[in-house]
């Protein structure tokens, strides 16, 4: 009974001086709060809302061409809906080659928004490095997403894994 209770002293004082410290932050929570966020939103919001009408005029416009021609295509020769046909086709690439050059993934408002908001998001990751280091924190979480959003390197064994896998 002696030794059970030795051992299991002995499992709480290395579980607790090997213990991970571990906290969570709510990120819509700190950057809600942060008035140059608020604003760089509110911009991209802006600018996305005017390029988005720019789009939908063209595949208006698009549409348009289209009823058009489906009204008078049983009239037209031949080379009159040959020509119609590449017209909406030209058109309808328009709209979208439009459409990808302010939405696409390299688009402009991912370029906007990487150079409005890429500077508020390192600003609060490197007060939350700052936070984690004071505090001993060894893993951050964000609440919103569960993402892992600090890890101390010192827990990383992306090496030792790598290793057994060459060997």
């Amino acid at each position: 009974m002696k030794r059970l209770f030795l051992l299991l002293v002995a499992a709480l004082i290395c579980g607790t001086t090997f213990a991970q410290k571990f906290a969570h932050v709510d990120t819509e929570y700190i950057l809600g709060k942060i008035p140059a966020y608020q604003q760089a939103q509110t911009k991209l919001d802006n600018l996305s809302k005017d390029w988005q009408t720019q789009v939908e005029k063209k595949f208006n416009e698009l549409d348009e061409m289209y009823k058009k021609y489906q009204a008078e295509v049983d009239i037209l020769p031949d080379a009159t809906k040959q020509k119609r046909e590449d017209e909406i086709i030209a058109k309808e690439k328009e709209a979208k080659d439009l459409q990808k050059k302010y939405f696409g993934t390299n688009g402009e408002l991912a370029k906007k928004r990487q150079e409005l908001i890429k500077p508020i998001q390192d600003n609060v990751y490197n007060a939350l490095k700052s936070v984690a280091a004071d505090a001993g924190y060894d893993y951050i979480f964000d609440k919103v997403t569960g993402d892992i959003i600090y890890a101390n390197e010192k827990y990383d064994e992306s090496d030792e894994v790598l290793n057994k896998i060459i060997k």
